[in-house]
């Protein structure tokens, strides 16, 4: 499941030829029946961008909210203040209350590396994290270029439609995302394959290698959100 807006221009270093794969495992849903009964909650709030009843689903204190420059969440306000801020959720003619939706759709979570008891979705896949180091120095190339497939056998296309020749397919691994300076339609990225081939794919076929995201925490033995990784302004 692609996060909405979560597909950031990256920035080019040089094409990328045939390079090194690096495998990815995809992370397992939460199984958790409160888990996922207060997605849907969540889920039916996001749609009716219902911002009083929010709150019910966001902790009081506590809250967090992490950036490149550290936790940026204002003490003096409510969890769900912070995280309307963090999501531009009061901006008119936004899209934070898409993106608080498409965050629900998600069934994934993995546990957060610096909040005890937090677990966050889009879930991180397992990798090897030396090899990936290792691909972008080969490379030449950032973090923000790389993507992973949500699904094994992804059509890599010889032009951004649905009926042009199928030049590759994607595994479960690592993708260098490489825009070109012909007009794509936003529906579709630009990729090179570990073999070297150019194409293109679905954009909501792949995922970025990092993204924002939605934490929750168990906040008097229920679910609820407890902070976020990402979102607001650009730093």
């Amino acid at each position: 499941m692609l996060i909405a807006g979560s597909h950031k221009a990256p920035a080019q270093s040089q094409p990328s030829g045939p390079y090194k794969t690096v495998a990815i495992t995809r992370p397992a849903p939460v199984s958790d029946p409160a888990f996922e009964a207060m997605r849907k909650q969540l889920g039916e709030i996001a749609q009716r961008k219902d911002r009083r009843a929010l709150p019910a689903l966001v902790v009081g204190n506590g809250f967090f909210w992490e950036r490149k420059n550290g936790n940026r969440a204002d003490k003096r306000k409510s969890g769900a203040d912070n995280l309307a801020v963090a999501l531009g959720l009061d901006n008119k003619g936004g899209v934070g209350w898409e993106i608080l939706f498409s965050y629900t759709d998600d069934p994934t979570a993995s546990a957060s590396p610096d909040h005890k008891g937090a677990i966050c979705t889009p879930a991180e896949p397992s990798y090897d994290a030396q090899a990936f180091e290792e691909l972008l120095k080969a490379t030449q190339s950032d973090e923000s270029e790389w993507s992973y497939p949500v699904a094994a056998g992804t059509e890599v296309r010889a032009m951004p439609t649905a009926n042009a020749p199928v030049v590759d397919k994607l595994g479960f691994a690592f993708v260098h995302v490489s825009p070109d300076n012909k007009p794509t339609p936003a529906s579709y990225l630009r990729v090179i394959t570990p073999s070297g081939k150019a194409g293109y794919v679905l954009a909501d076929a792949i995922a970025p290698a990092s993204n924002d995201q939605l934490c929750y925490v168990k906040d008097g033995g229920a679910w609820k959100i407890g902070g976020y990784v990402g979102g607001g302004e650009p730093d």
